[in-house]
């Protein structure tokens, strides 16, 4: 992309109106899958972010660079996480309160020195320097000239590159099935140790995981992160009708001072 913008001040080739057509379109999917509000549309913008980007490579002779960011990244990566969306469901309407105070900060920080680091980066790489293009390397075909230095020049980074994303994928498979290592209680052993602890609190049950609430009727709201309860955690008609009890006995953080107990 950086190539195509320099070439457009010495001629107008049809690689530079490429670049003006799709460069905008580019960069308004990108801030539209910051901005959007529903995963799936994002998911889809971030797709058709994907696809410009291959069509940019190709533009510049990067002919298996953009058949690969079509064929993995946006037909198998992607949809994969459109599919997974999809079946499993993200609504629009869940809270955004975080649960860890200050984060979105941090976030905001770390992506701005991000992006001043990359644009360092690339001035430092482009400015003052005349593009020469892939005519050289791709003599022998794009192909052919990758694997020529992939496995010649560059063939330790590439195994060092290697074994880490091998040894990243193994840990998170050990990470997200440690549960079935270990030997898990039976369903009998669970209920007899809610009956004979020291209270019958949670003879009932938990709440389901994920929940914030300290109480699983129907009647009394769930808890967000912060401690407040959710309006639309009750149903309507109880609200209607006005069946629904308060929650200010079962919100988190208020510590009885006397007693030193939870109220």
């Amino acid at each position: 992309m950086v190539d195509l913008a320099i070439s457009v001040g010495q001629t107008q080739t049809p690689e530079a109106v490429l670049f003006w057509v799709l460069a905008p379109l580019t960069v308004a999917a990108a801030l539209g899958m910051l901005l959007v509000k529903k995963a799936v549309h994002s998911a889809i913008l971030m797709a058709s972010v994907m696809v410009n980007l291959a069509v940019f490579y190709i533009a510049q002779d990067a002919l298996f660079l953009g058949i690969v960011q079509i064929v993995v990244y946006t037909g198998a990566v992607m949809m994969l996480f459109l599919f997974i969306l999809m079946l499993v469901g993200v609504d629009s309407s869940d809270s955004l309160t975080e649960t860890i105070p200050g984060l979105r900060p941090i976030a905001i920080v770390a992506a701005v020195g991000f992006g001043g680091l990359m644009v360092s980066l690339i001035g430092r790489a482009t400015l003052g320097r005349n593009a020469i293009g892939l005519e050289a390397a791709n003599s022998l075909g794009n192909v052919q000239g990758i694997a020529q230095l992939l496995f010649s020049r560059y063939v330790w980074p590439f195994e060092v590159v290697s074994a880490l994303l091998i040894t990243a994928a193994l840990g998170a498979m050990v990470l997200a099935h440690h549960q079935s290592i270990q030997v898990r209680p039976t369903q009998r052993q669970l209920s007899t140790q809610r009956f004979r602890g020291k209270s019958l609190a949670n003879a009932a049950g938990l709440p389901a995981p994920g929940v914030f609430a300290r109480h699983n009727a129907v009647d009394v709201p769930a808890l967000l992160p912060d401690g407040t309860p959710a309006a639309n955690s009750i149903n309507a008609t109880l609200q209607a009708r006005g069946d629904m009890l308060t929650s200010g006995t079962f919100e988190l953080g208020k510590v009885d001072t006397s007693k030193g107990e939870e109220k």
